[in-house]
């Protein structure tokens, strides 16, 4: 949890700063991808500020109305944030940015930025431009550093194949999240770096409003992508299939089990999972061993994973129901 907050604050401090230094670069130069990357940052301002939020609220102990917690809070804030990063970033970019392609297939006459004087010296306003982008790709640059060593210290304790496999399984979507929108927030960045700069070059302003629209797409295409790996969550869904067979086949080899009829989990936050167990019991045993038994099952899931919070088993025999245990001791 501590990690997934220092790398919202990371994202919040950059972005924020970011969405400042941008607005004056569109103000200096009236660049379509200085607009549209100030929509961007201002976006994602607003958005570390919902996974805050989030963290703050998904944290509070369980209580009468929210018995298993408020984890799920964090995905629907990483939600939320997804929305937003489409209806406001990505969608008034691309807008944007296709009204001033436009524009510029109908008017080849560049861009008339002016100049700017600072210290008596006097230059090209694009400067500015360049100045911030670089800045920003420095700011971000570290943004994601942060979210990509949280990242990749989930990977080594899951032990997976690498990031395609995070983005599937992971239940961390604030650090998903916040990995997302430095990726896309380096790509954005880079993408009006160049355009400015072949606007500039050439004097042709297609280059500059092409990547105003290529960033709004770019939002919109991954605000998506976020949308349905959050939604997933949001829904009620298990652990991976193969974790799940794991944690199945330990309950199974508990001392006293005949057979489990039935293994479910769910997750109800980042780090909150849910397991029932339908477990039939060997013939013979006392309701004292089968309490020993529900025990030992508890105890070997929870030590085979800490994300873990609950536990019910759930005694069958001869395919009928006759009692249920939780891991408050039955």
């Amino acid at each position: 949890m501590a990690s997934s907050k220092s790398v919202v604050i990371a994202a919040l401090i950059a972005n924020g700063a970011i969405a400042i230094l941008k607005f004056v670069g569109f103000l200096l130069t009236g660049s379509p991808a200085m607009l549209s990357e100030t929509y961007h940052s201002v976006s994602d301002t607003g958005n570390q500020v919902f996974l805050l939020i989030g963290i703050r609220y998904g944290s509070r102990e369980a209580d009468q109305r929210h018995p298993f917690g408020y984890g799920k809070a964090q995905f629907f804030y990483s939600f939320l944030v997804s929305v937003l990063l489409f209806g406001i970033a990505g969608w008034e970019s691309a807008k944007h940015g296709y009204h001033e392609v436009q524009v510029a297939l109908g008017d080849h006459g560049g861009h008339a930025a002016g100049d700017v004087t600072l210290a008596g010296q006097t230059f090209p306003s694009v400067y500015v431009n360049y100045v911030v982008l670089l800045g920003a790709i420095l700011f971000e640059s570290y943004a994601m550093y942060k979210a990509n060593k949280a990242l990749k210290k989930q990977i080594r304790t899951n032990d997976w194949s690498g990031y395609r496999e995070a983005f599937r399984k992971t239940a961390d979507t604030t650090t998903l999240t916040a990995f997302t929108e430095d990726g896309i927030a380096l790509g954005g960045a880079g993408l009006a770096l160049f355009g400015i700069f072949l606007t500039r070059t050439t004097g042709n302003p297609i280059y500059d409003a092409a990547a105003a629209l290529l960033i709004g797409l770019l939002l919109m295409f991954f605000a998506l992508a976020l949308a349905w790996e959050n939604k997933r969550l949001l829904m009620g869904e298990s652990m991976p299939a193969d974790a799940e067979a794991e944690l199945r086949t330990i309950a199974a080899g508990v001392d006293g089990v005949e057979d489990i009829i039935d293994f479910r989990t769910v997750y109800f936050g980042p780090k909150k999972i849910v397991v029932t167990v339908d477990a039939d019991f060997d013939d013979g045993l006392s309701g004292r061993e089968i309490d020993d038994a529900i025990d030992a099952i508890e105890t070997a899931l929870r030590n085979a994973d800490d994300d873990i919070a609950s536990v019910f088993v759930e005694v069958e025999k001869d395919g009928e129901t006759s009692g249920t245990t939780g891991d408050d001791g039955h």
